[in-house]
């Protein structure tokens, strides 16, 4: 079952990994090469254009930053050929986006699965991604051998976009978690509060969600390095959950506030470094 993963960035990598360990054949392919040399000196074949990547490829994983990268890399100057392919979205886009894509893929000859992801690095080493599909079920159960490589439970929710609906609702979750959190511990430090005495009384409370212990060492340590989710990759999804969003008549304001402040924090240089920075443009 050959397989290639378009996209070797911090995710794709690797998903593509885990994925040689587990036996399949794999090629892997990154818009920016210097990236994606590293990985075949693990043992994954990386090809050098996305043509020779997909050439032979039963199963195509998209693992790209945004809708338009992934328009450009299946359809651009010189269209792939996904004909006989299965196609599985995995990245974040918008259910309209994903809707839309599935037709190109569909004229184009191949099959479209949406299986957008919520989890990180670690998770994808261990094959404990959340996966949330969305797609034709007779062509998610043909893709489930794969899927359970990498996830434990991977479901599928309904047709194209639902899966894709359910994931932004998740990253919207996960910005409005960091940034309330981050104001929370903003005031209980001004106040000279302990830290360890807020924290076992939340830890106790039904309000505590684990990432707040997760992310707690970041927000005192003002150490925002090594990011397996970077702060410019929760602008992009808070800022698509916004334009999803408005047209369903869903208030938008809360989002619009945690955009702008990934905006600021952005400024201040945290773009690449973990989401947590967000405390930096939240708290003086």
């Amino acid at each position: 079952m050959k397989t290639t993963v378009l996209g070797l960035g911090l995710l794709g990598a690797e998903i593509a990994l885990r994925l040689h360990r587990e036996g399949l054949a794999v090629t892997g392919w990154n818009r920016s090469p210097d990236r994606a040399a590293p990985l075949a000196a693990q043992g994954l074949t990386v090809a050098p254009t996305a043509a020779e990547a997909v050439a032979g490829a039963q199963f195509v994983l998209l693992v790209l930053s945004d809708s338009p990268a992934i328009r450009a890399t299946l359809f651009g100057p010189e269209p792939l050929d996904l004909t006989g392919k299965v196609c599985i979205q995995m990245g974040t886009i918008s259910p309209q986006e994903s809707r839309n894509l599935a037709d190109e893929v569909a004229r184009a000859g191949g099959d479209y699965l949406e299986a957008p992801v919520l989890g990180s690095l670690p998770e994808a080493r261990s094959g404990r991604l959340i996966i949330m599909a969305g797609g034709d079920p007779a062509l998610y159960e043909r893709c489930l051998p794969l899927l359970r490589m990498l996830s434990q439970d991977p479901q599928r929710i309904g047709p194209v976009g639902q899966g894709a609906a359910l994931k932004l609702a998740m990253n919207q979750l996960i910005g409005g978690l960091t940034a309330t959190f981050a104001l929370s511990l903003g005031l209980v430090r001004s106040e000279g509060i302990e830290v360890e005495q807020f924290m076992t009384l939340l830890r106790g409370s039904a309000l505590y969600a684990p990432t707040f212990d997760k992310k707690l060492d970041r927000y005192l340590t003002q150490d925002y390095a090594g990011a397996n989710f970077p702060l410019k990759h929760l602008l992009k999804d808070v800022r698509l959950f916004r334009e999803v969003a408005a047209p369903l008549g869903l208030d938008g304001a809360f989002t619009t506030t945690i955009e702008a402040a990934c905006i600021r924090a952005l400024g201040k240089g945290y773009g690449d470094q973990d989401y947590a920075a967000l405390y930096e443009a939240m708290v003086p």
